[in-house]
C-alpha cells in the first residue's frame, strides 16, 4: 500500500505543471499554422511550434523562454501585464497571437498560436 501511495503521489506531483512550485507565471503550448495550403478535416491544421523563442516584456525587462520539440513552454513571470513576441523580424501572416498577457497571481495555462501567413 505505501507503495501505490509513493508511486501515485510522483504522479501527481509530474502531472501537475507547476505541481509544489511557488511563485507564478505562464504554461503552455505554442501551436503553428495553417501547416498547408488546404486543410483537410482528418488531419490537423496546426502543429506545435518547436524551438520558438517567446519574449516576455514588461516595464523594460524581458525574460525569454524557448518551446520544447512538442511546442511547450514554462515561464516564471512577476503578476503583471506582459507584451509578447517571438523576436522574429520579419513576421508572415498575422505572427504570434495573442501579443499581450495578463499574469496572475500562481501558475496559469496560456495558448500561443502563430499564424504561418499560408493561404
Amino acid at each position: 500500500m505505501r507503495r501505490f501511495v509513493l508511486i501515485g503521489s510522483i504522479f501527481l506531483a509530474l502531472a501537475a505543471p507547476a505541481g509544489g512550485v511557488t511563485g507564478s507565471g505562464l504554461y503552455g503550448v505554442v501551436m503553428r499554422g495553417p501547416v498547408t495550403p488546404v486543410c483537410v478535416a482528418e488531419q490537423p491544421c496546426s502543429k506545435p511550434a518547436a524551438g520558438v523563442r517567446l519574449a516576455f516584456a514588461r516595464h523594460g525587462t524581458v525574460k525569454t523562454v524557448v518551446t520544447s520539440s512538442v511546442g511547450r513552454y514554462r515561464v516564471a513571470l512577476a503578476p503583471g501585464t506582459y507584451a509578447v513576441s517571438t523576436g522574429a523580424s520579419v513576421r508572415i501572416g498575422r505572427g504570434l497571437e495573442p501579443r499581450t498577457v495578463v499574469v496572475p497571481a500562481g501558475w496559469k495555462r496560456q495558448a500561443f498560436s502563430i499564424d504561418t501567413g499560408i493561404r
